[in-house]
């Protein structure tokens, strides 16, 4: 059971002595390096690991969204492992521009089988390890400090010997003072410095400091803090890269990442769609769009972003989430009235306009830059309104509803959507449209043609109608053409009809498109009827919309 006071048992993690932090006033303005560590990570994290043919396929995506570097396996954790990074090394299939990377953990013999994985690699990143807290220290190891930062040196020492032995190699170091979001700040640095002192870094040739919130134990502002208090105090700052590692326990792992970018890291990792351990790693694809929709190139592809869930989503054998940022099947659809509303006014405005600065209401990206279309975007079901189900329509089949329309029609889709208590499609929309405005074939008045006579103000329509399985000849007389066919359907059939309003327009673009009319009518005791016709000629539109509501008067009564 949950402690009623938890303070009991858990103490709140420490405040950082940063009393002058410079992190919370700036802002990203351009991308960090990323590493993938889906390969590694990711992979160590699955019920079922991937198999050299899934390792290959992530791989290729990973270099075809354009991730420079890519953590491609632990080379020591079996033969499997070492296989296929060797197949890598030495099969061709590492592009000039990106940069494998391998984990090892700071330990003689596995170092030594790391090495020898890359034999034959144009340029490689071997990455060494060691946990340095105090839980780490004094439970699991049973050491003094002095003890684990010569863990660190001699895993340095050893980078250093292999990587001259195997000169043809362009090798990169990464060192990790694992565990070092629970680790004491100065003692961290002390192991890095340590680490620095052995390999010698440039400039020209950086050591790579990865710092890690192995596991997410504080809010992202002390891990930011953290990010920066070792910036400020590391020597030799510009020969090293700050890389961030961040795991998601507490579910901020973005946020960290953010975070610890603006306090002064130059280098995240993580994995597509946040798979790693327990509650995954930090999620590359929405660090890298939460840039882009700040303007900012994030440096990766995600065009096809549906191509890429999908070789995910086989490789890990896990789904991403409905409701994943950016991603998820459902992020870009709403099924609320008042939303859709707001994304169908915010459409048409983002049409109106003349620049090209996105702003659509509750879209925060344009979904067309992900590969998405626009006809997910509003799903109709119960708790949908006139707007949503407009959208639809006019998605499906290019019509742009009156708004009084909209209303008449959205009731009929409330019905349904109350009776069926699932979500209606496209299809079922569609459906009850056409029932509800006598659009199928089986109708009491059906157009079968018709002409137009007389002269301005005084028109005379002549039609034939099939009526009851039978063909009927009609005619009338009025000001229009509307106000003809209405009188020919009093005279002829006894149909009261008055035009209380009348629209029309293109569906589509271009010379060979076809027209929609829509007429609300009035009947003599003050009922409200909505008809719509469309035809390749607007005016039998037109006659076709008048039809529809004397359609509707006939059927419903």
């Amino acid at each position: 059971m949950m402690l009623t006071d938890p303070s009991l048992k858990y103490r709140p993690f420490p405040q950082v002595d940063l009393p002058d932090r410079q992190w919370p006033s700036r802002v990203i303005t351009a991308p960090p390096r990323w590493l993938s560590t889906d390969m590694r990570d990711g992979n160590q994290s699955l019920i079922d690991p991937m198999n050299v043919e899934k390792k290959r396929r992530f791989f290729d995506l990973l270099v075809k969204v354009g991730v420079k570097e890519i953590e491609v396996g632990f080379p020591s954790a079996g033969a499997t492992e070492f296989d296929f990074i060797s197949g890598l090394a030495q099969g061709g299939a590492i592009p000039d521009d990106v940069m494998p990377q391998v984990l090892t953990q700071a330990r003689a013999d596995l170092i030594a089988t790391t090495f020898e994985s890359l034999r034959g690699a144009k340029q490689a990143i071997v990455h060494v390890y060691n946990a340095i807290s105090p839980a780490w220290r004094n439970i699991v190891f049973q050491m003094e400090r002095s003890q684990v930062r010569d863990i660190a040196v001699n895993a340095a020492k050893l980078l250093r010997d292999h990587a001259a032995a195997q000169p043809d190699t362009d090798w990169h170091f990464e060192y990790s003072p694992e565990t070092f979001s629970t680790a004491e700040l100065d003692f961290s640095l002390e192991c890095c410095e340590a680490v620095m002192e052995i390999l010698r870094p440039t400039p020209e040739r950086p050591l790579i400091l990865n710092l890690p919130a192995t596991v997410e134990c504080a809010t992202p502002n002390i891990y930011a803090d953290q990010i920066e208090w070792i910036c400020r105090n590391i020597s030799r700052r510009d020969s090293v890269v700050i890389s961030l590692h961040t795991h998601n326990d507490r579910g901020t792992g973005v946020a960290a990442a953010e975070l610890g970018i603006m306090a002064g890291a130059d280098r995240v990792e993580g994995c597509l769609f946040g798979n790693g351990e327990r509650t995954g790693n930090c999620d590359l694809v929405t660090v890298a769009l939460n840039m882009y929709t700040q303007g900012i190139n994030p440096g990766l592809d995600f065009s096809d972003i549906d191509d890429v869930i999908q070789t995910v989503e086989y490789c890990n054998q896990l789904p991403v989430h409905p409701r994943h940022p950016y991603a998820g099947e459902l992020v870009f659809t709403a099924f609320s009235g008042s939303h859709q509303d707001a994304i169908k006014k915010g459409f048409a405005a983002q049409d109106a306009r003349n620049d090209q600065i996105w702003n659509v209401p509750y879209l925060p990206i344009d979904p067309k830059d992900l590969g998405r279309d626009y006809e997910a975007v509003i799903r109709v079901n119960s708790q949908s309104g006139k707007g949503g189900v407009a959208w639809v329509l006019q998605q499906d089949k290019g019509y742009k509803l009156p708004k009084r329309m909209q209303a008449d029609f959205s009731r009929v889709v409330q019905a349904l959507a109350d009776s069926s208590s699932r979500e209606l499609n496209a299809a079922d929309i569609s459906e009850a449209f056409d029932a509800h405005y006598c659009l199928t074939s089986d109708q009491p008045y059906a157009l079968i043609d018709y002409q137009e006579g007389g002269q301005a103000g005084d028109r005379i329509f002549t039609g034939k109608i099939s009526h009851k399985g039978g063909e009927r000849s009609i005619s009338g007389r009025g000001n229009g053409l509307l106000s003809s066919v209405l009188a020919a359907l009093r005279d002829e059939f006894g149909v009261q009809l008055e035009i209380a309003d009348y629209s029309e327009h293109a569906i589509g673009a271009g010379s060979d498109v076809n027209a929609a009319a829509y007429v609300e009518c009035r009947t003599p005791d003050g009922r409200t009827v909505f008809g719509i016709g469309t035809d390749s000629d607007v005016a039998t539109a037109s006659v076709k919309a008048i039809l529809s509501a004397a359609n509707g008067i006939a059927v419903r009564g």
